[in-house]
């Protein structure tokens, strides 16, 4: 009726174990590079909020330089504080998605060094 055979896994399953071999191989990483603290996470919370305040401030400095010099009848300063805090947060999705990419993608080196490690952990069960 199937034409699986018995002692091979499932996609579903192979996929699991893939899944799971990442995340160790993560946190071996993690382990051997040490832990990153609470002044690391901090900082990076302070950057991202930098990264957003600058462009919005500099959108609204420069609104306010634009409509005490050509006064008229639509602001300046409320249409580039809004360019700026959009700007602002496509400047910090993108490095937070760069974080984020970094963290779940593996650098080459780090590949080849969890497959000699593997490979002398091999040698050792034999």
């Amino acid at each position: 009726m199937v034409d699986e055979l018995p002692n091979q896994p499932s996609k579903e399953e192979t996929e699991f174990v893939r899944q799971v071999t990442a995340k160790a191989t993560r946190k071996l990483r993690v382990q051997r590079e040490g832990k990153q603290g609470v002044w690391f996470g901090l900082g990076m919370s302070g950057l991202i909020g930098w990264s957003v305040a600058v462009p919005t401030l500099l959108g609204a400095m420069l609104g306010l330089w634009l409509d005490r010099r050509h006064p008229g009848n639509r602001s300046w300063t409320l249409m580039l504080l809004i360019a700026g805090l959009c700007i602002g947060c496509a400047n910090a999705w993108h490095w937070v998605a760069q974080q984020d990419k970094a963290m779940h993608d593996e650098p080459e080196e780090h590949k080849s060094e969890d497959k000699k490690e593997d490979k002398k952990e091999d040698k050792k069960d034999e």
